[in-house]
């Protein structure tokens, strides 16, 4: 009998070790900035929650070109524990449509994990209020 009970407290350590993840789950994974006149402010924020009931470690955060710049948490994020990814897009330089995607690099069980912005910079001049053609 007492076999059978240290074999079963061993398979379920085993199981419950073997569940232990962190995981994210963001507020969203894509950050519409809409339509914004150039040079306004272009930073926005992904929040995401650790889910898992293991500490979340981003090892790095990249973006598809230097007009956006990611910035990651600097530790771990403990289970339950919320955090965040800044990013800013350059609305001083760069006009027209926002389409990028940023990668976050992690211990989580999706390890690499995509998210996207989108919107549009408005040109010098031209108002949020015109319509475009």
């Amino acid at each position: 009998m007492k076999k059978i009970v240290i074999i079963a407290l061993v398979l379920v350590a085993g199981i419950a070790t073997a569940n232990a993840q962190a995981k994210f789950k963001f507020v969203t994974e894509t950050i519409d900035y809409g339509t914004v006149a150039k040079g306004s402010d272009g930073v926005r924020v992904f929040e995401f929650t650790n889910v898992g009931n293991e500490p979340l470690v981003i090892t790095d955060v990249k973006s598809t070109c230097g007009c956006t710049v990611p910035e990651k948490p600097e530790g771990p994020i403990g289970p339950g524990k919320k955090g965040q990814i800044k990013v800013k897009y350059d609305t001083k330089n760069k006009v027209g449509p926002i389409r990028k995607n940023i990668t976050v690099y992690s211990n989580a069980d999706e390890p690499v994990k995509l998210l996207k912005i989108k919107g549009e910079v408005l040109k010098d001049g031209q108002s949020i209020l015109e319509k475009t053609k």
